[in-house]
């Protein structure tokens, strides 16, 4: 799939603001500073999420209208100690609120920075979406920071450790924003869904 427009359209603080549209959604969401922002800007050209060297920046869930045709969610980050615990909680509501009732919400991309082992919030995340049999799948980011090796490596850990829970793991992505690697298998599996 080629993007060829990209428009962002509105934010939400709550399911309620979310307009009915009767178009799928495909959101992106992970802890501060995966690299979330650098990702959705690889896939639909520069400058469309805003990316910044501060963990957190996302409060809202962000609409961008596709090729008029699907909407991408840029999603809050989750797990940054540096908000306060009620900012924290907040967060959470938006984003299991989306996650479990959105009505748009057709698949969502789980962000993990392929350089940590498996972190026990990543963990609790896709242990809350299997419970509540939400469609998603991982996208390992940030493949450039390691050597093949330790890439295969970090990503066969991860793999062994949702086997434990899974009988079948999930899509699974890496990309680097930094040399652009990775968008395409992410917009052709998009491309499927719809």
């Amino acid at each position: 799939m080629k993007i060829a427009s990209a428009e962002f359209k509105f934010s939400s603080a709550k399911l309620s603001q979310i307009p009915k549209h009767g178009q799928k959604e495909f959101a992106f969401i992970g802890r501060s500073n995966v690299g979330k922002s650098s990702l959705i800007n690889m896939l639909c050209g520069a400058g469309l999420a805003k990316v910044s060297s501060t963990p957190g920046k996302t409060k809202l869930l962000n609409h961008f209208l596709i090729n008029n045709e699907w909407w991408l969610v840029d999603m809050p980050g989750y797990g940054y100690a540096k908000v306060s615990h009620g900012a924290r909680k907040e967060f959470s509501k938006i984003i299991v609120d989306y996650v479990t009732k959105a009505e748009g919400m057709h698949f969502l991309f789980v962000l993990i920075d392929c350089r940590h082992e498996p972190l026990k919030i990543d963990m609790d995340f896709l242990m809350l979406l299997g419970r509540e049999g939400i469609p998603f799948g991982i996208v390992f980011t940030k493949s450039d920071k390691l050597s093949a090796t330790r890439l295969k490596n970090n990503i066969d850990v991860y793999c062994a450790e949702l086997s434990k829970w899974w009988e079948e793991l999930p899509p699974i992505f890496t990309t680097s924003s930094e040399k652009k690697q990775g968008g395409e298998q992410i917009l052709d599996y998009i491309e499927k869904c719809l």
